[in-house]
């Protein structure tokens, strides 16, 4: 088995209005020796901002800001801008989030030229209703039907005289074109799915509505083992290896003890990555500390960023949704052992 260790919390919420009740799940790129992190800062009420910090190296805390980095300003994330993940494109940063208006939780865009000024994008996941997907799902009748029987999920969140929209949550952009295209990956329960586009403008409802006509098509990874048997989601922006693009990713599983998220990996082909080369058969790491297994939400761990120094992997993740911790790996031993199972080996 491989070696990971839990390099433990590395802050926590403060007494500001807008980190009282939790901080988690940060977007995180380095540059040089600085590690910046993106944050959801919540306050009490579960409204939630976003909060910068900056290390120096992968662990030592160098600058905290005492007020949020990014606030909802529209409608479509008046309740919340949540769980943030950051790439850079060519010249371009590429901030994607959670617009929450408190219905609704969909993955809206901010771009930057300079990690410190950004432009909000609105909403880029489809803009239709859930009832929608399902007709369209359902017409097309090649996807498993876990896609289209979440109506349990969606009516529970909001008063059924709203319009409830399909929740697309947790896109992550890979960090370079693939094919001249830019490439990212979304969450409709319970799988990974993967959009490829020569620019973001062809994300038309029209786009969308041939996109669900052939879902199946564009399915990267389902649930297959336990500790993701309930649904899974992109994590991490995917990791260039020369073996493939290393992806880390959240599973859940439901269990006696309640709902429990894990850190997973994956490895994707290199020029293809809708095709799976390599799995684990087991979560990465799991709750085990008492900062993972109780707090807002217990037994979470929730992988959102990395920073690779030397051969070291530092992956940073929101533990029971009220703490931000890192745990570290070496990525070679991580390639090898992904790499001794294969997709073939799973199915």
């Amino acid at each position: 088995m491989i070696e990971i260790k839990k390099e433990g919390v590395l802050f926590t919420k403060t007494d500001l209005e807008f980190e009282n009740e939790g901080v988690l799940n940060p977007a995180v790129m380095r540059e040089g020796d600085s590690v910046h992190l993106f944050y959801r800062a919540v306050r009490k009420g579960n409204h939630s901002s976003i909060g910068y910090c900056r290390l120096d190296g992968p662990l030592t805390l160098a600058e905290r800001w005492d007020k949020p980095f990014m606030i909802p300003e529209f409608e479509y994330e008046c309740h919340g801008v949540e769980d943030a993940r950051l790439v850079k494109i060519d010249n371009l940063y590429y901030l994607t989030y959670t617009a929450y208006d408190g219905t609704n939780a969909r993955s809206a865009l901010a771009t930057s030229l300079d990690l410190k000024h950004f432009t909000k994008q609105g909403i880029i996941v489809p803009p239709v209703t859930y009832a929608e997907f399902v007709f369209l799902v359902e017409s097309a009748d090649k996807v498993n039907n876990n896609y289209y029987g979440n109506q349990k999920f969606y009516y529970q969140k909001a008063d059924p005289e709203k319009k409830i929209m399909l929740w697309d949550k947790n896109v992550v952009f890979f960090p370079r074109k693939i094919n001249s295209k830019l490439v990212f990956l979304h969450r409709i329960r319970p799988g990974i799915q993967i959009v490829s586009v020569n620019n973001l403008k062809e994300l038309t409802r029209e786009f969308w509505k041939n996109y669900f006509l052939n879902l199946q098509d564009h399915i990267v990874l389902d649930p297959v083992y336990a500790h993701e048997s309930s649904y899974i989601g992109s994590g991490c922006p995917p990791i260039e290896t020369e073996h493939g693009w290393l992806l880390i990713y959240h599973g859940v599983e439901e269990t006696n003890h309640g709902i429990v998220y894990s850190a997973c990996a994956a490895l994707l082909d290199l020029n293809d990555p809708s095709k799976e080369l390599a799995r684990l058969p087991c979560a990465l790491f799991s709750p085990e500390y008492e900062w993972e297994l109780y707090g807002n939400v217990d037994n979470v761990v929730f992988p959102t960023g990395t920073a690779l120094f030397g051969n070291t992997l530092f992956i940073y993740y929101g533990a029971a949704d009220t703490h931000i911790a890192c745990a570290s790996i070496s990525l070679s031993a991580l390639i090898a052992e992904l790499l001794s199972y294969t997709a073939k080996d799973e199915k």
